[in-house]
């Protein structure tokens, strides 16, 4: 690459910004397939103290390397009722540090890191028969490509420090901090990873391209980026859990903009962050995240109490109600409809997952309220499946097209699980709570422990069903049904478990043991209904055997 071919630098620098957004995503995914139910229970059993579960969230955050992963999965908890709201702050102030420790260590260079790597990733991800061994083999490749595309960004920009223009433009950059802020935030929030943004800042500064006065703004921006992209996912989550996201939206992005003017207004040397402008633009993000979590973690209960009252319930509105996707209109054109039957299908889903979501924690805390909810929910779902199928027998009515029928059969068939399901959870799940609500009985420590953890289990599986449902993808859809076979094993254990506490004489094990034992089968049940969605794609691609799952060597 030469400096009088510019469109030739444009590629390289868009093409290794673009492996850098996505190795990082890769990582991402591989940890959330591998390993996404022990982080969720990770996640949940970090409320019972403030400093555990910043912890907790830190944690998270360097497996997922992503801070907003870690605020998704804990506004489910918290709007799910099983952990506390003053827990899900702490969390994400754990979190936010994490991710600033991720960004540091993949800032590291060595040149035998990435071959090691590569070698071990690719091995592991062909040859390894477990899936959670593949996933690992799936971080590392992805761990690897971001030290690749890091090095391309360096040999890309090293042309620039010689160019008078790219000179004038980063020369202004550090004389207007603000200008640079916003752009570090816009590019976070545009790649949907504050981790990726910082990254990208640092390497420009250590290549002696970006000011380190620049890369500092850019790098709060980036801050103040990702607390953005949390929100915007998280905007239509329960008031509870909004409260959460919105606090730390306070406190990192309004953080992030009073450290900007404290440094634009004082200019304190920066001397002490590092000997080299790379590492003071990244001690100035670790010290950031650092300050933040020490100085918010005790006032969490004041900052709440405040964002209360941006967030607040909502009250008496016009309801539009829900609208069917089921259109008699597209009738005589067999794809539009069977689109149609399908988007019905998903909402279906999305409203067993709200149930399924609901009920556990009426185990804990009976609410008639609630439990309304779930029946009137149930109530919409069993009109859904009716409505589902009548739609696709108008479909098939006069169509003598076998595509067509078969489609329509696959989803009337996911219809009736989803329908299924809902019965279970709310006809079930909901009698059992109420059960231990009447009788004031209660679980074991351990047994409650082991329901929940289930519960998160299912609920991520359920989760994960929708988007396969969305994306047809074969390979989501045969690690759907792996984990059937997980979900089977487990669900037995846990009732061999339950039979040990019983033969020891615990009195809460033998007070709540059929309330125990039949949760756990409608929780399989509702899994086993769920996974059923993956069948049809397994079966067109070969991999659905008779009788299990085709093995496969990839």
């Amino acid at each position: 690459m030469t400096e009088t071919s510019p469109l030739l630098f444009v590629l390289h620098v868009a093409g290794a910004a673009a492996l850098l957004i996505w190795s990082v995503r890769l990582v991402r995914t591989g940890v959330e397939r591998g390993w996404s139910v022990p982080l969720r229970r990770l996640l949940r059993r970090g409320g019972e103290s403030r400093i555990l579960s910043a912890l907790t969230g830190l944690a998270a955050a360097v497996g997922l390397q992503s801070s907003t992963a870690v605020a998704i999965l804990t506004t489910n908890f918290v709007g799910a009722g099983t952990l506390a709201v003053t827990a899900g702050v702490a969390i994400l102030l754990g979190a936010d540090l994490g991710s600033a420790i991720v960004a540091r260590i993949l800032l590291t260079r060595a040149d035998w890191l990435v071959p090691v790597l590569l070698v071990a990733g690719v091995a592991l991800f062909l040859r390894a028969q477990a899936r959670d061994w593949r996933m690992a083999g799936r971080v590392l490749i992805g761990l690897a490509l971001v030290f690749v595309s890091l090095s391309m960004i360096r040999t890309a920009t090293e042309p620039l420090s010689g160019s008078r223009a790219v000179v004038a433009v980063m020369s202004y950059l550090g004389g207007d901090p603000l200008t640079a802020f916003v752009i570090g935030a816009a590019f976070a929030w545009a790649v949907l990873s504050s981790v990726a943004a910082v990254l990208l800042f640092v390497t420009l500064a250590a290549d002696g391209i970006l000011p380190v006065s620049a890369g500092i703004a850019m790098v709060l921006g980036a801050n103040l980026g990702g607390t953005i992209t949390a929100w915007m996912l998280t905007s239509r989550a329960g008031t509870e859990a909004r409260r959460v996201v919105i606090s730390n939206l306070v406190v990192r992005g309004g953080g992030a903009v009073a450290v900007l003017f404290a440094l634009s207004a004082f200019a304190p040397p920066l001397d002490l962050l590092g000997g080299t402008p790379a590492q003071r633009v990244i001690n100035t993000h670790l010290a950031f995240n650092a300050a933040l979590a020490i100085l918010a973690l005790p006032v969490i209960g004041p900052l709440l109490a405040i964002v209360s009252h941006w967030v607040r319930e909502p009250g008496e509105v016009a309801s539009l109600g829900r609208t069917s996707a089921l259109d008699d209109a597209a009738l005589d054109q067999p794809g539009r409809a069977l689109a149609c039957a399908a988007r019905e299908v998903l909402q279906m889903g999305e409203a067993v997952e709200a149930m399924l979501r609901s009920v556990i924690g009426l185990y804990e805390t009976w609410s008639e309220t609630v439990a309304d909810a779930i029946r009137a929910k149930e109530s919409e779902v069993d009109g859904m499946h009716i409505n589902i199928k009548l739609y696709l027998a108008k479909l098939q009515r006069n169509l003598n097209d076998e595509d067509v029928t078969n489609r329509a059969l696959e989803l009337a068939d996911m219809a009736v699980n989803l329908e299924s399901a809902g019965n279970a959870i709310a006809d079930t799940m909901l009698s059992l709570a109420q059960r231990l609500d009447r009788n004031g009985t209660a679980f074991s420590e351990t047994g409650w422990s082991e329901i929940r953890d289930f519960h998160d289990r299912v609920l991520a599986n359920t989760q994960a069903g929708l988007n396969v449902l969305m994306t047809l993808n074969p390979d989501a859809a045969r690690a759907l049904v792996e984990e059937k076979d997980r979900v089977r094993d487990l669900e037995q254990a846990l009732q061999r478990s339950h039979l040990d506490r019983l033969k020891m004489g615990l009195s809460e094990s033998i007070e709540t043991s059929n309330v125990h034992q039949e949760t756990l089968r409608a929780l399989k049940q509702v899994n086993s209904a769920v996974t059923m969605i993956a069948y049809p794609i397994l079966a067109e691609t070969g991999d659905l055997l008779a009788s299990r799952l085709a093995r496969s060597g990839a």
